[in-house]
């Protein structure tokens, strides 16, 4: 339990001080001691010391006097976090969070301190600000765990946390994909085919080897990507999510895939695998660029893209990149009657709820069913009495 002791002093000039000394002994047994000019201000510290000392919910006040970005480095260099996402949190922590709250201390962020420096992020898009919101909230959390600080401000009913943008998918019409496709070179024609036809992420596609093609089930294995550190430091990798999958291989894509290979011969290409300091492996990939090399997207997506997209009378910005082919990919299956279980499988997503808010309005619509259902059923013929 805490106490309050009254202390006077008098300077040499005989002017007279008063102050007030909270004393408590910490779980441990260790003697602590906190000044203060006001009694009011030392009575309420010692209730608060005094309850959380009772509840076990007891902080020691000078655990939280770590600077932010100090401890942020300390728990980013302690996750798990594949290399390339490594970088991608150290560069948004650098741009958007460290100079607003980086020189803080820990206990001395606030919830209104957490608001004002989501304030600054306006003009971010919503899905980013999501994003460096729950890393922030993260480091929070990890502090709160540590011991540091009682609670994480990124919780606080006050904050208003960032939303999602809210706009739907628009999934080009086959016109515009196959638009883009003519407007490629001929060696990068089949971006389009791998794209619309088996939903590959970019660096899927890139990475792809006729080894993962199995004739006898007519399917293809997705089991690589070729994944950018930096600018220019490429390493093979799992699919995001580190999720293997197959996908079911269509004839016609195989044709294409088989003209393009009678053209433009599989190269192998060396890569150290996962990380930049990890193992060599070498595959024969389908695409590659014209020195051989497995192909870069800071390359591929400005010098080959979006010229096409703009030949194409696309616009060339984000919504019109490579995923929209996945997309494309994807709306072809629902308006077949594929399931959503079966094309969040194919696509390679760890859960089908995300897969069905993304594409729900995309997938028939079940009006017409719904009322030829009923007018059947109302239109049998009642049994005689």
């Amino acid at each position: 339990m805490a106490w309050v002791e009254r202390r006077e002093r008098t300077a040499t000039n005989g002017k007279r001080t008063v102050t007030y000394r909270v004393r408590w002994r910490e779980t441990d047994g260790r003697a602590r001691a906190k000044t203060f000019r006001r009694k009011v201000e030392a009575d309420r510290f010692a209730a608060m010391v005094s309850a959380d000392i009772v509840r076990g919910h007891y902080i020691d006040p000078d655990a939280g006097k770590v600077r932010f970005d100090d401890y942020a480095a300390q728990w980013l260099a302690a996750q798990t976090f594949e290399e390339g996402t490594v970088e991608m949190v150290e560069l948004r922590f650098r741009l958007h969070v460290m100079p607003h709250l980086g020189s803080r201390n820990l206990a001395d962020i606030q919830p209104s301190t957490i608001q004002g420096w989501l304030r600054t992020l306006t003009g971010l898009s919503g899905n980013y600000q999501k994003v460096m919101y729950a890393n922030v909230s993260s480091v929070f959390t990890a502090a709160v765990d540590d011991g540091l600080i009682p609670k994480n401000p990124c919780k606080a009913p006050s904050v208003r946390r960032p939303k999602s943008d809210p706009r739907k998918l628009k999934p080009w019409t086959r016109e515009q994909a196959m638009a883009v496709r003519d407007q490629l070179p001929d060696q990068f024609k089949l971006v389009v085919d791998l794209g619309i036809g088996l939903g590959l992420r970019q660096g899927e596609i890139f990475g792809l080897s006729l080894d993962d093609i199995d004739l006898n089930t007519g399917e293809i294995e997705i089991k690589r990507q070729v994944k950018l550190l930096g600018s220019n430091r490429q390493l093979f990798g799992l699919p995001k999510g580190r999720k293997i999958r197959t996908v079911p291989l269509p004839d016609r894509v195989l044709e294409l895939i088989n003209d393009h290979v009678t053209r433009y011969p599989p190269r192998s290409v060396t890569l150290p695998w996962d990380k930049s300091d990890g193992p060599e492996r070498t595959f024969d990939l389908i695409l590659y660029s014209r020195e051989s090399r497995a192909l870069n997207r800071n390359y591929f997506n400005p010098k080959i893209w979006r010229p096409a997209l703009r030949a194409a009378g696309l616009e060339a910005k984000r919504e019109n990149g490579c995923h929209a082919l996945r997309h494309f990919y994807a709306s072809t299956l629902l308006d077949a009657g594929e399931s959503i279980l079966a094309l969040s499988e194919y696509l390679g997503h760890a859960d089908p709820g995300f897969t069905l808010r993304t594409y729900t309005h995309l997938m028939p619509s079940s009006t017409e069913r719904t009322k030829a259902a009923i007018d059947a059923m109302l239109s049998v013929p009642s049994a005689p009495q």
